[in-house]
């Protein structure tokens, strides 16, 4: 599966943006969708990821409560809803993709289809 992320940009500590990342190539619904991010100078972090039928979500501690993952799996998407977004959520954000006979795996490289990844930038 092809992946495309879209959705970053600029934003102020306190405000909201929702990636995007649309899928094509494999059956959307056969996989596990993620989102993972990476800040300069650190490793790539789990932030969410949501099962294949779209009815299971799992967060990491930092995100929880502000974050929200989200499919369409009639559009072949999967979307970030990042809320109260704080400096320290700045990073390049990675979709990725995980079969769905698998079980769920935070670890980045148990994830073997990714996006190009978006850049959040988050003014204090």
């Amino acid at each position: 599966v092809q992946l495309q992320a879209s959705g970053g940009g600029l934003v102020q500590a306190g405000g909201s943006l929702r990636l995007s990342c649309a899928a094509s190539g494999r059956t959307f619904s056969d996989y596990h969708m993620g989102w993972f991010r990476q800040a300069p100078g650190k490793e790539r972090e789990f932030v969410a990821a949501i099962r294949q039928s779209g009815g299971i979500t799992t967060y990491a501690v930092s995100v929880k409560g502000r974050f929200i993952i989200s499919r369409d799996n009639a559009k072949n998407t999967v979307y970030l809803q990042m809320n109260s977004l704080k400096p320290e959520d700045m990073a390049v954000y990675y979709c990725a993709a995980r079969p769905g006979g698998l079980s769920l795996n935070y670890n980045y490289r148990s994830w073997g289809q990714w996006g190009q990844g978006t850049l959040v930038t988050v003014s204090s």
